[in-house]
């Protein structure tokens, strides 16, 4: 009798323990993990709403192959940069020397944030379909080398990608709301990152 309930109690704390290994990965991180299987047409849908962000000036702007664009008519960037060996621009005119880590200037409405640079060549957006954009996205020869679960990561916690949502007085914020935006990518994601033709 006691031998059954000692294995009673070892099988009790044994199923405890599995829970809490089957619980602690799931509270840590990003969450996008939490997000349930997604069908293909799920994940196409979220896509297509994802597009409009990557596509809005916020994004754009930087996107560019030798200059950054600038405000929301998308505009010569003033003054004149271009991007230079390493992206951040070239001699005095590197891009840290206005947009610096201490954020949004409201003084001379200049935008800041950490590491702020042209996007790699290999992320030239500008007149990409929405098709190839997705495809170039998920590529990680031309992504950073970021896994699907890693883009949601950057897109949910880089501090440059967040600025588009903060952008400062006079700048249009990108057009859905960050979380919403990372709930999309993890419904992205957990459907196969599908792309349109």
């Amino acid at each position: 009798m006691q031998n059954s309930r000692i294995r009673v109690r070892k099988t009790r704390v044994i199923a405890g323990l599995l829970a809490v290994i089957a619980i602690v990965p799931w509270t840590r991180g990003t969450g996008w993990s939490q997000t349930p299987a997604a069908s293909q047409a799920e994940s196409l849908a979220a896509w297509e709403k994802i597009a409009t962000v990557l596509q809005h000036p916020r994004c754009l702007n930087c996107h560019q192959l030798n200059s950054p664009l600038q405000g929301d008519t998308r505009g010569p960037h003033i003054p004149q940069v271009v991007r230079g060996p390493d992206d951040h621009g070239v001699s005095a005119m590197r891009c840290g020397n206005c947009h610096n880590e201490m954020g949004n200037n409201p003084t001379s409405r200049t935008p800041g944030a950490p590491h702020w640079a042209l996007a790699p060549v290999s992320m030239l957006w500008q007149g990409l379909p929405v098709g190839n954009l997705c495809r170039m996205l998920k590529n990680p020869a031309l992504n950073g080398n970021r896994s699907p679960e890693a883009l949601v990561e950057h897109m949910e916690g880089d501090p440059l990608v967040r600025w588009g949502w903060n952008p400062g007085r006079g700048l249009e914020p990108v057009p859905i709301p960050h979380k919403e935006f990372v709930n999309l990518m993890q419904v992205w994601v957990a459907g196969g990152t599908a792309c349109p033709k």
